[in-house]
């Protein structure tokens, strides 16, 4: 084999390398990318650059590998969505109060789950590696939940930080949501979301007008249903019970 030869060879055995380094360095990427998705977006933007935010990423796979995570009981299931409710309840009378029920339950499960929930930041990051898609809604809610703190939250925000508390909520505990939808569509729930916030709104000015406590109740039931910006559920009033046209039949 003459020189020339032997050099064409290792021209072509180092080429072949580097398409074979490429095609793993490009497989590797897109792994992280499927399995972040918007917490790979939010890394790259963040870190100093993207080799330095993936090598971040596969920490946090690295240490979460090192977790045992477990499903919850159903009996830890029905306990929690029990507490859930009673949250939700809880808002109307006590918006900030329920915003920190809902942090202090969303991070009991998680522990229940065994994640560590020492430090949020910390606790962030070990979610997001089964989470991605969900967590984001955690750091809105803890925003929130720290203007609220600060006596700075609108009654808006706090509903939002409960609706982003309950997302994740959910997730965690193995559940579609923790209210069922009606109809049982994914394509209603952004139809619905903005008509019952704006519901809850207005219902909020008369629930507190009310001295029949039968019609405080009633006007309670109201807004509990328009606070529900997932599922389209019938509103009751003064007695009578009314349905969106695209009701069941």
């Amino acid at each position: 084999m003459t020189a020339t030869q032997v050099l064409i060879t290792v021209i072509v055995l180092i080429v072949i390398a580097a398409l074979g380094y490429g095609i793993w360095f490009v497989t590797r990427r897109r792994a992280l990318q499927t399995r972040f998705g918007p917490e790979y977006d939010r890394a790259v933007a963040e870190g100093d650059s993207r080799l330095a935010a993936e090598r971040e990423l596969r920490e946090r796979e690295r240490r979460h590998a090192q977790l045992e995570i477990k499903e919850l009981s159903a009996e830890s299931r029905a306990r929690y969505t029990t507490q859930w409710e009673e949250i939700q309840a809880r808002f109307l009378d006590d918006p900030a109060g329920a915003v920190r029920d809902a942090d202090a339950l969303v991070s009991q499960v998680a522990a229940e789950r065994g994640y560590p929930t020492g430090d949020h930041e910390e606790s962030i990051a070990h979610l997001s590696v089964e989470h991605a898609n969900t967590v984001g809604h955690l750091r809105e809610a803890h925003e929130i939940s720290q203007l609220s703190d600060r006596g700075e939250a609108s009654t808006e925000q706090l509903r939002q930080a409960v609706v982003h508390y309950r997302t994740l909520f959910s997730e965690l505990l193995g559940t579609a949501d923790v209210t069922p939808s009606v109809h049982g569509r994914p394509s209603d729930r952004d139809d619905h979301a903005e008509a019952a916030a704006v519901a809850a709104e207005a219902d909020a000015e008369h629930v507190t007008g009310f001295d029949d406590p039968a019609e405080r109740h009633r006007a309670q039931l109201h807004r509990a249903a328009a606070d529900d910006d997932v599922a389209d559920v019938p509103r009751q009033r003064n007695g009578d019970v009314s349905h969106d046209t695209t009701s069941r039949s």
